[in-house]
């Protein structure tokens, strides 16, 4: 396992704890919650995947743009689950156990999608390249919809950092 490979999953473990820790606790939403980390592990995620596409074979693209379907698909449901609250502060938000369930399916899919595309593909650096992208597009799914949801309860963010 090249260090490289170590050091992604090491920050994409990082990540997900503290967004998952925030969603158990509860925490304030804000605008700047809601998309700057999403934003940025899908800009890093592009531009890592942008890299290995050359190499990539079209089962690792098809399978790549499956898993991202999948993500995607259970960060809107995470989103669903979330038990939201207008607090004086603004938007309050927190997972329940369906949000921590979903967010465990969603880990695990993540992990055995690289552990198979690695054993199908052991050349190919696609799945492993796509791991900042396809938890920034996993956790922007879950805050678009909780965005969403907010907007339709008329809950306005909290303006301070959350």
């Amino acid at each position: 396992m090249s260090a490289g490979l170590i050091i992604g999953i090491l920050a994409g473990v990082l990540v997900l704890l503290r967004v998952v820790g925030r969603q158990v606790t509860g925490s304030l939403v804000s605008q700047r919650s809601l998309f700057l980390l999403p934003g940025i592990l899908v800009v890093i995620g592009l531009a890592s995947v942008s890299s290995a596409l050359g190499t990539a074979t079209p089962g690792e693209l098809a399978f790549l743009i499956l898993d991202c379907v999948v993500l995607l698909g259970l960060g809107v449901a995470r989103g669903a689950s979330v038990r939201l609250t207008n607090t004086p502060d603004g938007l309050w938000q927190k997972g329940t156990s369906t949000t921590l369930i979903l967010w465990l399916l969603t880990i695990g899919l993540r992990v055995g999608g690289v552990l198979v595309s690695s054993a199908v593909w052991p050349h190919g650096v696609l799945s492993r390249a796509s791991i900042a992208l396809t938890i920034g597009i996993t956790i922007g799914a879950q805050n678009a919809m909780i965005f969403r949801r907010a907007l339709g309860m008329h809950i306005p963010l909290a303006t301070q950092r959350a």
